[in-house]
């Protein structure tokens, strides 16, 4: 195993995703990558030659997950984190996929994207998992970088969908994954600069309120608001849904990513 930064004092995993087709190293502790990478990637709608970019990336499991599914993209990944990065950069040569790897705060200014390669309108699709658990409700991790990934503040969706609309290209479209009680907030943010929104609730069990919203806007789009069905993580007895399933194990891709 490529020894990676953090690793010496940070025991490492190796993972498999996509139904093993993906395989990721990531920290034993902290923040790790599960089902909201998956279907974020598997809600991701991009196209050979496109410069896609995922914001927040850890250790790239839904950037490389798409990079993985389309060939030929020129996929970049944007983390914070150095250690995280480092481990993201790993990933992807264990893959043997070609991406950039951006070590960057999402919130920062202009110029520190510019200078990173990362100037306005130079991507066609942005992609996001941003820390959105509020922290006033819940209680943060003692581990700092879990936190981190975890607790949203009350700016945090408003600066990286600003970031995410600078970065795109007019007709680009961006797709993030939230929590489902917020999708007021989301729909608000939105409405600067974004049309065109289509919305998949996910459903932990069929009889449960949804717990998370994926959602795909096009900056500039003029179109009504979608709500498509939900996804069912679960069947009424516990079992998989056998679409939730076939998306995990990266056979089928969901509606966002096929319009």
């Amino acid at each position: 195993m490529a020894e990676t930064a953090g690793a010496a004092e940070r025991s490492v995993t190796e993972d498999g995703f996509l139904g093993g087709r993906l395989r990721l190293r990531q920290f034993a502790t902290g923040h790790r990558a599960g089902h909201d990478a998956v279907l974020l990637a598997a809600s991701t709608r991009a196209r050979p030659g496109e410069r896609v970019v995922e914001f927040g990336s850890g250790v790239g499991a839904a950037g490389l997950a798409v990079a993985r599914r389309v060939e030929g993209i020129a996929a970049v990944l944007v983390e914070i984190d150095p250690a995280l990065a480092a481990v993201a950069r790993d990933n992807a040569r264990l893959n043997g996929l070609v991406t950039d790897i951006v070590c960057l705060d999402v919130t920062g200014p202009a110029e520190a994207f510019a200078a990173a390669g990362l100037g306005p309108d130079s991507a066609d699709v942005v992609l996001m998992n941003p820390p959105f658990h509020d922290a006033a409700r819940h209680r943060g991790s003692p581990d700092p970088a879990r936190q981190m990934a975890h607790l949203a503040t009350g700016t945090t969706l408003e600066a990286w969908v600003h970031a995410a609309r600078r970065l795109l290209k007019s007709g680009g479209t961006l797709t993030l994954i939230w929590r489902a009680d917020g999708l007021a907030d989301v729909l608000g943010v939105l409405g600067r600069g974004f049309g065109s929104v289509m919305v998949q609730p996910v459903h932990g069990n069929p009889d449960k309120p949804a717990i998370r919203i994926l959602v795909r806007a096009t900056k500039g789009g003029r179109a009504p608001l979608v709500l498509l069905p939900s996804l069912l993580l679960n069947d009424l007895s516990g079992h998989p849904n056998p679409v939730a399933r076939a998306v995990l194990a990266g056979e089928q891709i969901l509606p966002l990513a096929q319009s």
